[in-house]
């Protein structure tokens, strides 16, 4: 492979440095909330966030009077987003089918999908207001029927945002807490004596929250990594100019410090072009003193020389966000495999995705997009198997092989649970522990 870089990114070494500092800070926050409680939770919202109110749970009066500061421009916007979402996770879940067949005489096998019973659903709020993700996680989670929803964010500039309460509380959010980061994730998982713990986490974050959910996984369910975001524009010079490519790429950056924004090019032209661009609006970006350091710190150009190397280099850096731009965005479509989500064409880009256009936003980081894809209302479900016996003929029948099958395996327990079905389902005269005893019928 031929591939040429023009910009890279710190190198892992000095990544794993950072990691490490996040997973013992966190690991020590849990155990302060563990055993803590309420107490903890308190000390650390003050810490982190300087915030500590009567009830860190809001009151529906509390709510009310919030969502009244928001206009109504952007409560239809909220309303009209979340409609996306929920036409979208709707048909997502009517795609999801119980059954039950039978797959011999008298043996009936079945699955359902039953909604996780309470879900912790955390929506980032400290630096950005992230309203979206209440639509993405909360409104999600009611339309797969969970029974108790439970919403944290963090105080927005010493206080609820309005906006994002709303967008909690729109969604379906049963408790709605104001708390933040490590303290907030810990909170729903572990319990404290004012929050039940929740069966299951799910949202997106920062280093630190992603790093509370990888610990935690175990003792509830997650719905994957969600760091830091990252990014990808695969361009070619049929359908993109250095203007949109250094938009896409700067429009995630400026998440965090530290956001992996990656173009991804066979056209050595187009990489040097988006690098002036970018080094362009950078001086002119409101929010280029975050954008600035991820870009340094995180940003990649690869020139490749062709289709085919571009996409096994995308495949390899398994990105949450890639945004295609080139003359075969149907074939990438086709043969990518490892990603969060795609964005195709130029008239397409990540921040609807993130905003407004339905899909979920809380996507896969870290090269998770190997082994998962993101949140969506399958997440929130969880398919049970069943299985029930009607006839004597098949309980005898499956009970001969199941027999035999368990003393394969040196399970003789387990073979006389089959044995005492085919005694007094097939009249045969089984002595109790020897179930080799058990023949084929021609035997």
């Amino acid at each position: 492979m031929a591939t040429k870089h023009l910009k890279t990114a710190k190198p892992e070494a000095e990544r794993a440095h950072d990691e490490t500092k996040v997973r013992s800070i966190v690991e020590a926050t849990l155990k302060e909330i563990e055993a803590g409680g309420d107490g903890a939770v308190r000390a650390l919202s003050q810490k982190f966030d300087s915030y500590s109110p009567a009830s860190f749970r809001l009151s529906s009066d509390d709510v009310e009077a919030l969502m009244n500061k928001v206009s109504a421009q952007d409560m239809h916007d909220i309303k009209f987003a979340q409609e996306q979402v929920r036409n979208f996770a709707r048909a997502q879940r009517d795609s999801m089918a119980d059954i039950e067949i039978e797959t011999l005489p008298g043996v009936i096998l079945g699955h359902r999908n039953i909604p996780v019973q309470s879900v912790g659903c955390y929506v980032p709020g400290g630096k950005f207001p992230m309203v979206a993700s209440a639509h993405m996680s909360v409104a999600t989670a009611q339309i797969a029927g969970v029974p108790r929803i439970v919403a944290c964010t963090p105080p927005f500039s010493g206080e609820p945002n309005p906006a994002v309460i709303a967008a909690m509380h729109l969604g379906g959010a049963h408790e709605i807490y104001v708390l933040g980061g490590t303290q907030a994730i810990g909170a729903m998982a572990i319990g404290t004596q004012s929050i039940e713990p929740v069966h299951m986490l799910v949202g997106p974050g920062n280093a630190f929250v992603a790093e509370a959910k990888r610990q935690l996984f175990g003792r509830v369910g997650i719905d994957l990594f969600a760091g830091p975001t990252e990014t990808m524009v695969i361009a070619d010079e049929t359908s993109a100019d250095a203007e949109l490519c250094a938009t896409d790429l700067l429009g995630q950056a400026e998440h965090g410090y530290n956001s992996p924004a990656v173009l991804v090019t066979n056209s050595d032209k187009l990489a040097r072009d988006t690098l002036a661009e970018i080094d362009r609006l950078l001086k002119i970006l409101p929010t280029a003193e975050t954008a600035s350091k991820s870009w340094d710190d995180y940003g990649e150009v690869i020139v490749c020389d062709s289709y085919d190397e571009m996409l096994a280099v995308a495949d390899d850096i398994a990105s949450e966000h890639v945004q295609v731009m080139t003359d075969r965005d149907d074939w990438f479509l086709e043969n990518m495999t490892c990603y969060g989500a795609l964005f195709l064409g130029a008239r397409t880009n990540v921040a609807n995705g993130d905003k407004v256009i339905g899909t979920n936003h809380t996507l896969p980081t870290k090269k998770a997009g190997r082994y998962t894809g993101g949140l969506w209302v399958g997440k929130f479900l969880k398919t049970h198997s069943y299985q029930k016996i009607l006839t004597d003929e098949a309980a005898t029948m499956v009970g001969e092989y199941g027999s035999r099958l368990c003393i394969l395996e040196g399970f003789v327990g387990h073979a006389e649970q089959c044995n005492v079905r085919v005694r007094r389902h097939g009249g045969r005269n089984i002595p109790y522990g020897e179930a080799a005893a058990i023949n084929e019928a021609a035997e």
